[in-house]
């Protein structure tokens, strides 16, 4: 019993100390703290989401700063939550920028992709949906993310590209623009005339109501072959209409140069025999 009685007037004492007392009181400040910095953070990625929504941005752009907001702010509640308790700002600092320079150093490659990522989007050389070239890289872009672009190619493969090689590299965007040109050419016989192998040519491009009539389509000799007068046939079109226009003129043109008697010369090579 006696026993008993020590336990409690010892528990009695340290839950009436000024010590406890004193954490008590951080304890509440650290729960308050928290409660209303998560409330907090629930309206603000709110509000962010609605402003994004009606910004109409770029599937990655709305991830990248919804994420962004989300870090940053629970980086300024796990801060004050961390001053609440007493830690000294000072030494806290010291010990993030000490483990933020040793962090970089082992991660620098992944933090050039970091920074690819963040320039990619703030710059936005392409968006998802686009098709692009990248050196001998081809394909539609799938997603956006900080550290990896990743490609779908014509033939369904998937292409993952860091970021940071992307800022490096020649990029070629083939869906920027609403419009694009289609360049083709095509040799004809010396022999065959030249006029009316340019009607011949008008004709198939107007066949196909893809080609824009305005520009006009361009038709002309580009140069005099070993083996071939060779003209141009330059047109356009929508973007999304480019293969099916590329793949129709080459189709076309060749059964109306069939039809017309129109001659596509092939290398030769003259042989003459000479007698003794």
């Amino acid at each position: 019993m006696d026993e008993l009685e020590k336990t409690g007037n010892y528990l009695e004492r340290f839950f009436t100390s000024d010590k406890m007392m004193a954490l008590l009181d951080v304890c509440i400040k650290v729960a308050l703290l928290v409660v209303i910095g998560l409330i907090l953070l629930k309206i603000i990625l709110k509000i962010t989401r609605k402003s994004l929504r009606k910004s109409d941005a770029d599937p990655a752009v709305y991830t990248f700063v919804h994420n962004a907001v989300k870090v940053v702010c629970m980086i300024v509640l796990i801060t004050m939550c961390l001053g609440a308790m007493g830690i000294p700002m000072s030494t806290l600092i010291a010990v993030i920028g000490a483990a933020g320079a040793a962090i970089a150093l082992a991660l620098r490659d992944s933090l050039a992709n970091v920074a690819g990522g963040v320039m990619i989007i703030v710059t936005q050389p392409f968006s998802k949906g686009d098709l692009i070239d990248l050196g001998e890289v081809s394909g539609k872009v799938e997603s956006i993310d900080l550290f990896l672009t990743t490609l779908k190619t014509y033939d369904n493969k998937t292409i993952t590209v860091p970021n940071g090689l992307i800022n490096t590299s020649i990029l070629v965007n083939h869906s920027k623009e609403s419009k694009r040109r289609v360049d083709c050419t095509f040799g004809i016989g010396y022999h065959n005339d030249i006029g009316k192998v340019k009607e011949i040519l008008r004709g198939v491009c107007a066949a196909n109501p893809a080609i824009f009539t305005e520009p006009a389509p361009l038709i002309g000799v580009a140069n005099h072959g070993d083996n071939a007068v060779i003209l141009d046939v330059k047109v356009w079109c929508e973007t999304d209409d480019y293969w099916d226009v590329k793949y129709f003129l080459e189709e076309n043109v060749k059964l109306a140069f069939d039809e017309n008697g129109v001659d596509i010369p092939y290398p030769q090579m003259d042989v003459h025999l000479k007698e003794e």
